[in-house]
């Protein structure tokens, strides 16, 4: 299971984005990459394909790996690591390492 899912705010820890602050666009769990937004900026050639799309150089986010990102929890508002732990009634739920509060997902 990933730490971080969709629309959490995470700021970048490693690369040449480092210090970056941004919302998670898209998870990809199979391979621990996500995309952040206006993160790990690249530019792509478009080639023309109508009169409507005009083509030309296009700069699109690139995914990142997870273990390059914390994220920066709702409460403290400070970029922290995250661990799981189960509720009373069985449900499995994120939780912030430093203010021990319970995070929801997506928040």
């Amino acid at each position: 299971m990933m730490r971080i899912t969709k629309n959490d705010t995470v700021k970048v820890i490693a690369g040449n984005n480092k210090g970056k602050i941004g919302k998670v666009l898209k998870v990809y769990p199979v391979t621990q990459r996500i995309i952040v937004e206006k993160v790990n900026l690249v530019k792509r050639h478009r080639k023309p394909r109508s009169q409507q799309d005009p083509g030309g150089i296009v700069e699109k986010e690139a995914s990142i790996h997870e273990s390059n990102v914390l994220l920066v929890c709702p409460k403290c508002s400070k970029p922290t690591r995250t661990g799981f732990s189960t509720l009373g009634d069985g449900k499995k739920v994120r939780i912030c390492k430093s203010c021990n509060e319970t995070l929801e997902v997506g928040e």
